[in-house]
């Protein structure tokens, strides 16, 4: 489903990517982690066609096609979600407006009738009760007040009303206690199915606690310098990165 090759990236005149290659396929877990400046979010960025990012080499399909000529909204509407490390507040719009917008601009790209107010109440109530959220909390404004938890539950919430082809979640463990963390990832376990990738970004091994997946990649120095199973989320967790810092294995 996800084809990246010798993927060199550049920010600010600096290059964090540096060569990456990963192959995702339909319906895989896939977790990358690397300790701070690996280049982990650069690539989630990268992949959702945020601004600011400067592809020098390589390439990076998706489906079939070519990603990286696309814009950022052609890439939602092809299917990609990006679950941000520090979501966005956006004051003056309600969490359902905005949610109903999203859902409606997707249904309308797939030549869909839109959810008018009440069927999309109905969906949004569902999905809520499923995530043990708070209805009110989705008449708030977008993020504005929320904690981290909330943040959180609030885009696996975006997650399961867009369903999504792939889901690049970036850091979704950031700031989370053990309680938020438990929901959240039986929010994503939820979604697991043969016709969505998720690519889950992560620092730590306890989210692949509860999010098990199918293969982790150990980014470092902005290429994959090991892929395996979950043993290496292990091996991380109790020697660290520096056991991975001269060693480099297929990313296949």
């Amino acid at each position: 489903m996800l084809v990246i090759d010798n993927l060199h990236v550049s920010v600010g005149g600096k290059e964090i990517l540096r060569g990456l290659s990963l192959t995702l396929p339909a319906g895989a877990v896939h977790a990358v982690m690397g300790p701070n400046g690996s280049g982990k979010s650069t690539l989630a960025h990268v992949l959702a066609g945020r601004e600011g990012y400067t592809v020098t080499a390589g390439t990076a399909r998706f489906a079939g096609q070519d990603l990286l000529g696309l814009p950022a909204e052609e890439r939602a509407h092809l299917g990609i979600f990006l679950g941000f490390q520090y979501p966005v507040e956006i004051p003056g719009v309600s969490t359902m407006y905005f949610l109903k917008a999203a859902v409606n601009a997707q249904r309308k790209h797939r030549g869909e009738p839109e959810l008018d107010a009440m069927e999309f109440l109905k969906v949004l109530r569902r999905e809520i009760k499923g995530l043990g959220m708070d209805e009110a909390m989705a008449q708030r404004p977008l993020n504005v007040g929320f904690s981290g938890g909330e943040k959180k539950r609030n885009e696996v919430l975006q997650l399961a009303l867009l369903r999504p082809k792939l889901a690049v979640l970036d850091e979704t463990d950031s700031g989370l206690d053990i309680d938020a963390l438990k929901t959240v990832a039986a929010g994503v376990n939820a979604l697991r199915a043969p016709d969505r990738a998720m690519l889950i970004i992560t620092h730590y091994q306890r989210l692949l606690t509860y999010i098990v997946p199918d293969r982790v990649h150990v980014l470092s120095g902005g290429v994959i310098v090991a892929s395996g199973g979950e043993e290496i989320a292990e091996v991380l967790e109790r020697e660290g990165y520096a056991a991975f810092a001269t060693t480099t294995l297929s990313a296949a």
